[in-house]
């Protein structure tokens, strides 16, 4: 079964931390400190101070973005949103093989660790010698693909552990290397030729600092998001840059430099040395600091390649969702319920980088792939800040904009200029390589656009034409068409639950895509117990039967239109509020649901602001047999029944439907003055032909008499909060629930500004 999962926000701000730190905490400071300060000597903890502001930038652009859209795939989603399918493609593959040189340089520094236990010799296979810690690495890199294949995974308790034994190892280190340091020793702080390498050194050590963005990929799950996720993000990145900073100049105090330069387990050594000057009952601590700092290195490799395999399969899922790549990739293993054709790709590229790369180009590739992501991801905010799209409403806003996107840009792409130039020529060869995929592949599959298109190309006559037909130019295939005669560009998002009225309503939605020239996408929405968790509910054996019973089911009725048809389950712990999150997931145009007693649970304190912002035109239908041979449409102007017009020409066309309007005047108005309004309103919505009645009585009486021969009765929803109403059950207009037909409310999509979602006004 297909599912977008909906999460329970059962994070708090310390489990959210810990995602953060678990993430960074790597073989990072227990493998680089003895090739940093081998290249800039104690300059070395300044070059984890660099990478440390350099990622709070980001951490700051990312925190917003992460408050307003808080999806699955990360940076890469923000990137693919704002900036379009070609960046989008760029990010997806730098994030994902940036993921795997991560992994696989984690899994080295892994073998490091594991072959000071073992010390295990080289392995010749004919002309090519593997290392000990690669060949370690390699069978470490194989069980935890296995982990991840099979489905075992961390749990929340098991990840904060980790996170606090980790800093209690650092914290130990820490404090016995201060009873022992000595500030002279780090003199001269700078010795010749160590300036110059500050920059090129923390291009290398910036893959210590990755993993802080996945802390919004989990946004959904975090409770009070607004607050917590921001804390979280940028939190755990201080935390890390202070803790790598005195762990640094600590080490470098207490030990003597030549101990660390160039030695790849080096906070190991120097733990046996130091706490070797202490002893209990005449025996020395050294072997306890030794093992303490081989199990913090064990730990924090272990975890942190654990973790990136994972958050593979997370940037793996939202590219397939957007069809950058196939989705069949994400196709889950009918056993253990994982995506294990993404994993084991992963898995394969993991152990080759590990086979043919070092230390410092692992790194080094790590590093400038996230700094493209990075850099792209502060861009992505200016452009959603400057384009102003209608669902853009973060919670947190970043500080001092645009100045800080803009420094954490030119930083991101900055620090790449001092990465080695092999391992600069082999990401520009990514770029290329994505950009092409993009073009040669996905831009036949691609649907959306992304916002900055869509801003140039609305200023087309504004903008530079060169700007404009660039823009044009690399915009996805479908994209390019209009709406109508396509099968790609207008969406009909309709919700299942009820067997008993998945015809009708499919049956309206159908009809509407077909004369629109668009999509169907049948969503059944499970609501799931809170109790439950989510990806427990999806392995249930009687919900996948039921859903693919009714979506199938839908999916038949629709094609009796010759409409395109998409279906999709979504498990998830809420019910009418994932209508509104999946019309944004789907990029729905519009939305055909069923209307009657429903209940909502945590919804129910949400109604007016999720029915007063909505994504896209809603359509709800109510009542008996859905018969659209006799139609009344009342109107006294305004959006939704303009709205409810263009739904009635759609249906005419489809169904031949005889059309009434109906206009009940208003206490100043006389007739010839509403017969003028109801010949003009006909006329302008090309609905001059249909049967015209003024009724000069209140708008119930007028509507139910009028309604006695019609079949079906489409209202726009002329008052601010009609649909609201509709939901709770206290609709003004109680003569919609008397009439014998059908009835479709249609409300339009209304965007709220900031003032009026603070002090709950309606837009006039």
């Amino acid at each position: 079964m297909s599912a977008d999962e909906e999460l329970a926000k059962d994070l708090g701000l310390l489990s959210a931390i810990a995602i953060g730190i678990g993430t960074m905490i790597g073989a990072g400071i227990f493998v680089l400190p003895g090739t940093a300060v081998a290249r800039a000597g104690p300059l070395a903890a300044l070059t984890f101070v660099i990478g440390g502001v350099t990622a709070l930038f980001t951490a700051l652009s990312a925190s917003e973005l992460g408050t307003a859209m808080p999806k699955s795939g990360g940076a890469y989603f923000y990137i693919n949103r704002a900036l379009g399918p070609l960046f989008g493609s760029i990010s997806g593959w730098a994030n994902w093989l940036g993921l795997a040189f991560a992994s696989a340089f984690y899994m080295y520094g892994f073998g490091e660790y594991v072959n000071q236990l073992v010390g295990a010799p080289a392995l010749g296979l004919g002309p090519v010698t593997i290392s000990a810690a690669q060949t370690i690495g390699l069978v470490g890199a194989a069980l935890f693909i296995a982990i991840n294949y099979m489905g075992a995974k961390e749990t929340g308790g098991l990840q904060i552990g980790i996170v606090l034994t980790l800093l209690a190892i650092l914290g130990t280190f820490t404090v016995v290397g201060l009873l022992n340091a000595d500030l002279e020793s780090l003199r001269p702080f700078a010795p010749p030729g160590t300036t110059e390498q500050v920059l090129p050194v923390t291009a290398i050590v910036f893959i210590s600092y990755l993993g802080f963005v996945q802390i919004t990929s989990v946004a959904e799950e975090i409770k009070n998001p607004g607050r917590n996720l921001p804390l979280a993000v940028i939190g755990s990145v201080v935390i890390v840059t202070v803790v790598y900073a005195l762990f640094l100049v600590v080490l470098l105090a207490a030990v003597p430099n030549e101990e660390v330069a160039g030695n790849k387990t080096a906070v190991v050594d120097a733990a046996e040395l130091l706490f070797g000057q202490y002893g209990i009952f005449g025996f020395g601590l050294g072997t306890v600091g030794w093992g303490l700092l081989l199990l913090g290195g064990l730990l924090a490799t272990a975890s942190s390649a654990n973790a990136s395999i994972l958050s593979s399969s997370r940037i793996n899922f939202a590219m397939g969702r957007e069809k950058i790549i196939s989705p069949s990739v994400n196709e889950i293993h009918p056993r253990f319920g994982t995506p294990y054709k993404s994993i084991l790709i992963t898995g394969g590229l993991i152990i080759a980088f590990l086979l043919f790369g070092n230390l410092e180009i692992l790194s080094t590739a790590g590093s400038v792939l996230h700094l493209i992501v990075y850099g792209l991801l502060n861009i992505a905010l200016i452009v959603m800040r400057e384009a102003e799209p209608a669902d853009y409403d973060p919670d947190f806003e970043v500080p001092l904009y645009p100045i800080v996107p803009i420094i954490g840009t030119i930083s991101s792409f900055a620090l790449i200029a001092y990465i080695e130039p092999f391992v600069i020529l082999l990401s520009a060869g990514l770029v290329v390589f994505a950009g092409a995929w993009y073009l040669l592949y996905a831009r036949q599959r691609v649907e959306s656009a992304g916002v900055f298109a869509g801003w140039i190309l609305d200023r087309s006559e504004e903008l530079p034409d060169a700007a404009v037909a660039a823009a044009d130019t690399v915009r996805p295939d479908a994209a390019k068409t209009p709406a109508a005669g396509t099968n790609g560009g207008f969406r009909v998002m309709v919700p299942l639950s009820n067997p008993r009225t998945e015809k009708d309503l499919i049956t309206l939605g159908g009809a509407i895509a077909k004369q629109r020239g668009g999509t169907v996408h049948a969503v059944h929405i499970v609501q799931v117990p809170d109790q439950t968790p989510l990806k427990r509910a999806g392995q249930n054996e009687r919900i996948d039967a039921e859903s693919q019973k009714l979506l199938e089911q839908a999916r038949a009725d629709a094609e009796t239109f010759g409409a395109p048809v998409e279906t999709h389950t979504v498990l998830s712990h809420r019910s009418f509020e994932e209508v509104f999150d999946a019309a944004r997931t789907f990029d729905a145009d519009q939305v055909v649901m069923g209307w009657g007693p429903t209940s909502h649970g945590r919804a129910e304190s949400r109604i007016d602001e999720l029915t007063h912002d909505l994504p896209c035109d809603f359509l709800m239908l109510k009542g008996r047999a859905f018969d659209p041979s006799r139609i009344l449409l009342p109107t006294a102007g305004g959006p939704d029944s303009v709205l409810g017009a263009d739904v009635v020409r759609l249906l005419r066309e489809e169904f031949d439907s005889h059309v009434t309007l109906l206009h009940a005047l208003s206490e100043d108005e006389s007739q010839a003055e509403g017969r003028q309004f109801l010949e003009e309103w006909a006329a302008e919505n090309e609905l001059a032909d249909a049967e015209l009645i003024v009724d000069d009585r209140d708008v119930e009486t007028a509507i139910d008499d009028a309604a006695t021969d019609a079949t079906l009765v489409v209202v726009g929803a002329t008052e601010r909060g009609l649909l609201s109403r509709v939901v709770r059950g206290s609709l003004v207009l109680d003569v919609l629930d008397d009439v014998d037909c059908s009835v479709l409310l249609a409300e339009t999509a209304r965007e709220r500004s900031i003032r009026e979602r603070l002090l709950g006004l309606e837009k006039e």
